[in-house]
């Protein structure tokens, strides 16, 4: 069934999504300040592109509070934008009984879309 949703998702609109990533991943990462941000932005394409049987994983923190606040940070540029987009299609997808399990893929982004930092893509 994951290989069948996965197709059905590559098909129907994963793989813009994915591309759409990864552009703007480079595009970040060509800035040096935005490196950080776009391995973030590489972890959603990858996520985006192979959702489902995919995990995310919270990575424990070793030291400080850096995760958090690239997080708000990440909130304010652009994250905020991006889980926006993905509620909306998620909503748009749930409307019919067909679309519900890619709706729900949609939510799941947005939550990670949120906060990417000390999160991990199995």
């Amino acid at each position: 069934m994951k290989l069948l949703g996965n197709i059905i998702w590559v098909v129907f609109g994963g793989l813009a999504i994915s591309i759409e990533y990864l552009i703007g991943a480079v595009g970040l990462i060509i800035t040096i300040i935005g490196i950080p941000f776009g391995l973030q932005v590489f972890k959603l394409g990858i996520l985006a592109l192979w959702p489902f049987g995919s995990r995310v994983r919270k990575i424990e923190p070793q030291h400080g509070c850096l995760n958090l606040f690239m997080n708000v940070l990440w909130f304010f540029i652009g994250g905020i934008w991006i889980w926006l987009s993905h509620v909306f299609f998620g909503i748009l997808f749930c409307i019919t009984i067909i679309g519900i399990p890619f709706g729900r893929m949609h939510f799941r982004l947005a939550g990670l879309a949120l906060s990417p930092f000390g999160k991990e893509v199995l």
